[in-house]
């Protein structure tokens, strides 16, 4: 059997063990001469609670949020040392994580998910849920989820 991985799909909340799972979708991208897409997913206006607050709606706290979300995408490609040498190309989406994530794995045709994951537990596990457990779940390819270890 010959594993043939062409585009991986990295998603990224800009979180710690995000930034740790970029290591690995950068380096198996490499290893594999695959396209890396780097996928952020942001929540839509329909998500956001609406409430009254003086000179502020919703939609300009969701562009607000956009641009930011923008602006941290590319400081985070930016300042990745480790996409040196990998192809790579990088889109932001709106709607609920893990279905954004299977939904642009399908769409991309992505070989292979590369995610990170909090590794949360018990109670937090139960409040927070996993995003990385449900795609996990529900891609259309492997999906290699990867923990930060607590020394590193």
């Amino acid at each position: 059997m010959t594993i043939n991985v062409k585009k991986i799909l990295y998603p990224t909340d800009f979180s710690d063990p995000s930034a740790y799972a970029l290591n690995y979708a950068a380096e198996m991208a490499k290893l594999f001469d695959a396209e890396l897409e780097l996928l952020h997913v942001m929540l839509d206006e329909s998500q956001l609670v609406s409430f009254y607050l003086p000179q502020i709606t919703v939609q300009n706290l969701a562009k607000d949020m956009e641009d930011g979300a923008t602006a941290k995408l590319k400081d985070f490609i930016a300042n990745a040392e480790v996409l040196k040498g990998v192809k790579y190309k990088y889109t932001m989406t709106k709607g609920i994580a893990d279905e954004e994530i299977v939904r642009a794995a399908q769409a991309s045709g992505a070989d292979l998910i590369v995610i990170g994951t909090h590794g949360r537990t018990g109670f937090e596990h139960v409040l927070f849920g996993s995003t990385a457990e449900k795609v996990v779940r529900k891609a259309p390819c492997p999906v290699l989820t990867v923990r930060k270890k607590e020394e590193d």
